[in-house]
């Protein structure tokens, strides 16, 4: 059988290299909805298409070979052509088509091409995994989050319905030593813990059909083996942004992101003047392996922006915003409530200073009088000439005021506010 695909390829590619100039006009696809089990339908599909518009339109022949599969039914229009086959052994048999004009057998073929259809004694069908949250179904290939319901599914692959009479049952192994027989095609589990695990099925299809010898019902079954990979990681639950929502222009803001989840993570970060929900790849996507992620950005217009930040790890989403307000280039204001806080500090530690300094030397002023006892001061008093006042003239002296009366008259005190000296008690 491999002999066989190889020559008839071969010989497609040779045919290839010598093909028309009409084949540059010219494109044929093929396609087949394979694989299919043994006895069941299998359709192949062929389709002309144009390369150039300016191509008048034409009726076409196409031309198909299939052997050793066994066709059922073939039907053909003007620019396509279908032909369902089935096989009886399993193996993989190329299918090939080439197209002539509907009234030139002789001419050469416009347009070939040839598809591979796959054969198996087994059901076929493929496993998938659905994370079940708040009502809504989810897949994300093999990966599932811990704490949901996860959802393994069967999809039995059979477009001929050949399994349409039969009945089903499925057998379970989640490899931790679970299993579980169910007749439907699929199974709910609530995991709680991380890692990676391997899901196993058997499927066993049962059926009666009519023998073809001698026309008696007999029981039909086929079976098929399913294995899925599993892994479980921790949904991505909070993101923290720390870091400032002031800053100015041209200068660098610093943020740092604390994420809620299992790496690796997928992380997609914009900065707009609106918040907006990020889709696809319009942000700057980051693959980060921990939990942590330390953003830097400088703006260079001042005004009011937001973060938007999306992260995920294959099973969930989840996505926050930081606002960000940019003030102009200049002083910051906490310079100003610093020095203002600085020159209070300082009249007020001068008050206070001044004040104390004045009760502490503050001093009770008395004024003294300065008296001379000394015998000088009566000797210079006796030297001063007497007067001339004698007996006759004693009524004059009485009547002139001596100069020890004057001495005495004089104040003792000066005024306060000419002291004549000052003592400290």
């Amino acid at each position: 059988m491999r002999w066989l695909l190889c020559a008839l390829l071969l010989q497609l590619l040779q045919l290839g290299h010598g093909r028309s100039p009409a084949a540059e006009l010219y494109s044929l696809e093929i396609t087949n909805n394979g694989p299919i089990t043994t006895g069941a339908q299998a359709t192949v599909q062929a389709r002309l298409r144009m390369k150039n518009e300016n191509v008048t339109s034409n009726w076409y022949h196409f031309n198909w070979v299939y052997a050793p599969l066994i066709l059922i039914e073939k039907s053909e229009q003007q620019f396509n052509s279908i032909i369902n086959v089935t096989g009886e052994f399993p193996g993989t048999f190329p299918v090939s088509v080439w197209v002539t004009h509907k009234n030139c057998w002789l001419c050469r073929p416009i347009a070939r091409n040839v598809t591979v259809l796959q054969i198996t004694e087994f059901i076929t069908g493929n496993l998938t995994i659905a994370q079940i949250e708040d009502s809504r179904v989810t897949t994300h290939g093999s990966s599932s989050s811990t704490d949901t319901v996860t959802r393994i599914s069967f999809s039995l692959h059979d477009p001929s319905h050949y399994f349409k009479s039969a009945s089903f049952v499925y057998n379970w192994n989640f490899g931790d030593g679970v299993y579980q027989i169910t007749k439907e095609p699929f199974v709910y589990c609530n995991c709680s813990s991380k890692g990676n695990g391997t899901v196993h099925l058997k499927v066993v299809a049962e059926w009666e059909q009519i023998g073809s010898i001698i026309h008696e019902r007999e029981m039909m079954q086929k079976t098929g083996d399913f294995t899925t990979a599993l892994e479980l990681l921790d949904a991505v639950k909070s993101i923290d942004i720390v870091g400032s929502r002031e800053t100015h222009v041209m200068e660098n803001l610093n943020l740092s992101l604390h994420i809620n989840g299992t790496p690796p993570l997928a992380l997609c970060w914009l900065i707009k003047s609106e918040c907006i929900p990020l889709e696809g790849d319009k942000c700057h996507l980051v693959e980060i392996s921990g939990s942590c992620y330390n953003l830097s950005h400088t703006f260079r217009d001042a005004g009011q922006y937001c973060l938007s930040v999306r992260v995920e790890n294959g099973v969930t989403v989840l996505q926050t915003y930081h606002g960000i307000r940019v003030r102009p280039a200049g002083i910051h204001p906490a310079f100003f409530v610093l020095l203002c806080t600085a020159l209070v500090s300082v009249l007020l530690v001068v008050v206070l200073y001044a004040t104390f300094r004045s009760h502490t030397q503050q001093k009770d002023l008395v004024e003294v009088a300065d008296f001379d006892f000394s015998p000088l001061s009566d000797e210079h008093r006796s030297n001063h000439p007497k007067s001339g006042c004698g007996p006759v003239c004693c009524r004059s002296c009485f009547l002139q005021p001596s100069k020890e009366a004057a001495w005495e008259s004089h104040e003792l005190l000066h005024s306060l506010y000419k002291p004549v000296k000052m003592y400290t008690l």
